[in-house]
């Protein structure tokens, strides 16, 4: 049997720093909390809370997952208990954030980028249910079977709510063109 990254990661998770965790996974865990929160400061605030619940828990690690997934499992479940236990439920769709004063080079380019902020609002727009693993699979690459565990639902489930997903996306894109 074939072993992936379990033996290395092991090994070298308790070794690692908080400074080499949040360099190597700082901005999966930041993007991942952003998804689920859609708020900048929280994502801010759960990643720092993150990173501090992982360093003071690693050596609870025990290597099942990759230390990305575990490191994504815990800002899942700190992102869910800040939802529970606060009001904040605002929402800014990503096409609203520019940076001022900064100049489009052509018609072309901002178009494009038009295009694909209006793409990223409709994936904020999704049930948490679909956009979660939209995100998890778009953005952090993880596999199927990778999900499920860490969502703990049933990879048909998974791959149901990935198909559902996309399908209202490639929906709302269509009735925009029209």
């Amino acid at each position: 049997m074939h072993s992936e990254k379990l033996p290395y990661a092991v090994v070298y998770a308790p070794s690692m720093t908080l400074r080499e965790m949040m360099e190597s996974y700082g901005s999966d865990v930041w993007h991942y909390a952003f998804f689920l929160t859609r708020s900048r400061e929280q994502a801010d605030d759960i990643s720092q809370e993150v990173f501090l619940k992982a360093y003071r828990n690693i050596g609870k690690y025990r290597g099942h997952s990759t230390l990305k997934t575990w490191l994504l499992t815990i800002t899942r479940n700190t992102a869910f208990s800040w939802r529970r236990n606060s009001f904040w439920r605002r929402f800014i769709p990503l096409g609203e954030q520019h940076t001022p004063g900064q100049a489009r080079s052509a018609e072309k380019e901002a178009m494009g980028n038009q295009y694909v902020s209006r793409i990223w609002e409709i994936v904020m727009e999704l049930p948490d249910k679909h956009r979660e693993v939209l995100v998890l699979d778009i953005q952090q690459g993880l596999s199927i079977a990778e999900m499920s565990r860490m969502l703990g639902i049933a990879e048909g489930t998974v791959k149901s709510r990935l198909a559902r997903a996309r399908e209202k996306i490639r929906t709302a894109i269509k009735e925009e063109e029209l």
